[in-house]
């Protein structure tokens, strides 16, 4: 088989060997990229309807599209036997890692939570993987799960041995797989009985268990006596070194009665990720250890015992028990969800909304090194939603929400506020305020100060004095401001355009308004930064709007904000840049849009480490972002992990198809893995509406495929350069790149240069292929950008 060409298919090598056949690593010629063949043993190929039914299923299969599934691309045919192409995963399995001993705890919580991710969108499409085990989880370079053979476990039987004595039969008798798999297998599928997404989950709690021990929960010396201790038995003990939560997890998913495991893999996601968040229930974990070592205190000893405990705060029971935000040193996040508008009237969203985004900047700058406050467009989702607490807690992955009313009357406002505990959903603090509306702004700062008495968050003295500082302010000033933060976050131009009207009638009212002035230095910036404004224009007003802004108020995070884009993206300053930069996270440690922009400056200064941790932290406290989303995947191909910059971008563009940043970043990880077929379908959506560039797209590629197509459009592209609806000397620059045409590269980034072009920066990021010829290094030597060998 090794040096065949199967279709277009080159086998190089073989690279295992399990019970649903071989699997030959190979070369895709037509996309130039390593791919896996997995072939039917021939008892299967013989078979015509278990052959029949793997066909179906993996095709069904091969829609799965997520990042911690091995994607299935294709299912083909070639010298009379059927194989299947899957997403070559370069890494280990989970069963290597496991030969060497315990897996640390961190790392088998993260894999869980991955495996049962996968889980998760594979039952919501009606699959079921029926064969979970570490042999099936294969660990990327950068540690993240990837589960693989989805579709295909089913079909390790045909239906007309689908009975009492199947599967366990069938099992025990094929060779090399016997025990390894029945080991993993759920008490209903021993049975004969059908097996559904609760079967996978005590799967995963059998691969859980033996990565926390090093070895399997049920035991035997033969495949009867494994079976017969997975009926009958309840599973070895865990290790003492194991935390309680974990092992009441594990204990769940491997109750033998399936209606007593987790009902969905959502749910034990969600537990994983609670121990993760150190919020896990301290009551389930302390029945687990009760029943699991079958302690026999009597009654009056357990109290005793209990006393004691909490006296005495072992393991940090009383601590966790009382809420646990205070404890010293413990870190925990927290969501401010959109505060509700009770007057009905849609024109005073703008109060509601406001009151939102104000307590969330208050909060996130308080304490950041124990509190993290998730960002407003992740919590924006849920208004007016009607999502349960728990639920919006386990999807933002908080141990606390802040939620409230606003109202206002004529010149008084009346704001309620409720800090709950997710975990029990306990109040923690309550309290209505009704003041004039010059006091609105000291009516925050009140607010957030009670939300850290109550989790016991000890301020600073400069957190003190950044909440005692609040002035007071024009109510029409302060309405104005609002609304302008309303219009702002449409993120459009008209949005803007708004925007910038009520930030100057706000200055009207209270010319020294430093957060008006601050607003209008970033609708500048925004500007800017989408091409809605001359950049000299932008770039004027902005650095005169944020001068005004901190002459008036020199922490004023937003100007600081607008100030470190231009001296990025426009000026080149990359000194004064990182200055801005540290500022702005300095008053805002919390602030997500500045640490997924301060991740891209690091990214210019080859600092990639750095980078990828403040892109993770902006993630953290904004997942359902999709700027910082955009932001991730580019950053993904900056540190060359293309397939997960691939799931990234098609997950955003799910999210929000025809995003410009979506497309460009998929785009650009197709080309660095040689996928051009995907590559130019994606340049044909994107001209989709203009026949001329698609006609020079498919002539170039009947004259000389992929390159000549890309040369045929940008030529064309290049003609139009200087007239509107032209596009930018630097994209053309990139089109240049993938046609393979060196000269033409240089000539458009020496245009994109001279204009000041604001993607330049990205120079080493994007065309590093270019990294010996003297021109690139000449051009990133006047950009004072670094070079050499920095990857």
């Amino acid at each position: 088989m090794i040096g065949k060409t199967l279709g277009r298919y080159r086998v190089l090598e073989k690279i295992g060997r399990g019970g649903m056949g071989e699997v030959f690593l190979a070369e895709d010629s037509s996309l130039h990229r390593r791919v896996a063949l997995k072939f039917l043993p021939p008892e299967m190929q013989r078979d015509a309807e278990a052959h029949r039914r793997f066909i179906r299923e993996a095709r069904s299969a091969a829609g799965l599209d997520h990042p911690y599934i091995c994607h299935i691309n294709e299912v083909a045919e070639a010298e009379g036997r059927d194989f299947i192409v899957m997403e070559y995963v370069d890494g280990q399995a989970l069963r290597a890692k496991i030969r060497q001993g315990p897996v640390a705890l961190g790392e088998t919580v993260q894999i869980g939570i991955e495996v049962a991710e996968a889980l998760e969108a594979a039952h919501g499409k009606g699959i079921v993987h029926r064969d979970i085990k570490p042999e099936n989880i294969m660990l990327t370079r950068t540690g993240h799960a990837k589960v693989m053979d989805f579709g295909l476990a089913k079909q390790m039987v045909s239906p007309e041995k689908e009975d009492l004595g199947g599967p366990t039969m069938t099992l025990l008798t094929s060779e090399g797989t016997t025990v390894g798999t029945l080991a993993y297998m759920s008490p209903e599928q021993l049975r004969g009985l059908p097996a559904d997404a609760r079967s996978d989950i005590w799967s995963l709690g059998v691969t859980l268990y033996e990565m926390a021990s090093g070895v399997r929960p049920f035991q035997g010396q033969s495949g009867f006596e494994v079976s017969s201790a997975i009926l009958n038995r309840a599973p070895l003990l865990l290790p003492a070194g194991v935390p309680a939560e974990l092992g009441a997890v594990v204990g769940r998913c491997l109750e033998k009665d399936p209606a007593n495991r987790y009902q969905t893999a959502q749910d034990l996601r969600a537990a994983l990720e609670e121990i993760r968040a150190g919020t896990a229930s301290i009551w389930a974990a302390w029945r687990y250890r009760l029943t699991r070592r079958r302690w026999l205190v009597p009654a009056a000893g357990m109290v005793i015992v209990a006393v004691l405990v909490l006296a005495l705060d072992v393991g940090g029971l009383r601590t966790r028990l009382t809420g646990g935000a205070g404890a010293e040193g413990r870190t925990f996040k927290l969501a401010v969800l959109p505060f509700e508008n009770l007057t009905g009237d849609r024109e005073q969203e703008f109060l509601s909304d406001g009151m939102t985004q104000e307590m969330i900047s208050q909060l996130s700058s308080l304490h950041p090194a124990r509190m993290g406050v998730i960002a407003r467009t992740s919590v924006m989702r849920y208004k007016k939603s009607g999502v349960p607490i728990d639920q919006i807690g386990r999807e933002l992955d908080v141990a606390y929400v802040l939620e409230g009313t606003a109202r206002r009357e004529g010149e008084r406002v009346r704001i309620s506020a409720e800090l709950i505990q997710v975990r029990d959903q306990t109040q923690l603090w309550s309290k209505t305020y009704e003041r004039e509306a010059t006091g609105f702004l000291a009516m925050q700062s009140d607010i957030a100060r009670k939300v850290a008495d109550a989790l016991a968050l000890k301020l600073l003295p400069s957190e003190e004095a950044q909440l005692a500082k609040a002035r007071t302010v024009s109510p029409e000033a302060y309405e104005a401001y609002l609304k302008s933060i309303h219009y702002r976050e449409m993120l459009s131009k008209e949005g803007y355009d708004a925007a910038e009207r009520y930030l100057n009638l706000a200055l009207e009212k209270d010319p020294n308004y430093a957060a008006a002035w601050a607003g209008l230095s970033r609708v500048w910036g925004g500007r800017q930064q989408m091409g809605w404004a001359p950049s000299k224009e932008a770039s004027l007003k902005t650095k005169e709007a944020a001068a005004k802004a901190l002459e008036l108020d020199d922490t004023e995070v937003e100007a600081h904000r607008a100030l470190a884009g231009l001296l990025t993206w426009l000026e080149w300053d990359w000194g004064a840049a990182e200055r801005e930069w540290k500022l702005v996270l300095e008053l805002d440690p919390g602030y997500a849009d500045s640490l997924s922009s301060y991740s891209h400056f690091l990214m210019h200064m080859g600092r990639k480490d750095e980078a990828m941790a403040m892109i993770e932290k902006a993630l953290e406290l904004d997942p359902f972002n999709l700027k910082v989303q955009s932001f991730y995947a580019m950053d993904l191909n900056y540190v060359r992990r293309y397939d997960e910059a691939i799931a990234v971008a098609r997950k955003i563009l799910k999210m929000q198809p025809n995003t410009p940043l979506g497309i460009t970043t998929l785009m650009t990880a197709f080309f660095a893995k040689g996928m051009y077929d995907e590559t130019l379908a994606l340049e044909k959506e994107r001209c989709a509406g203009d026949p001329e560039l698609l006609r020079a797209l498919d002539q170039g590629y009947a004259e000389g495929g992929f390159a000549v197509a890309k040369k045929r459009l940008a030529d064309t592209l290049a003609a139009r350069f200087g007239k509107p609806g032209g596009v930018s000397p630097y994209h053309l620059a990139n089109l240049y790149l993938h046609a393979g045409d060196r000269d033409r590269v240089f000539e458009w980034l020496e245009i994109a240069y001279a204009e000041h072009n604001r993607n330049m920066p990205y120079l080493r990021l994007h065309f590093y292929s270019l990294r010996d010829d003297p021109r690139f290094q000449n051009l990133l030597q006047r950009m004072n950008l670094p070079f050499g060998n920095k990857k």
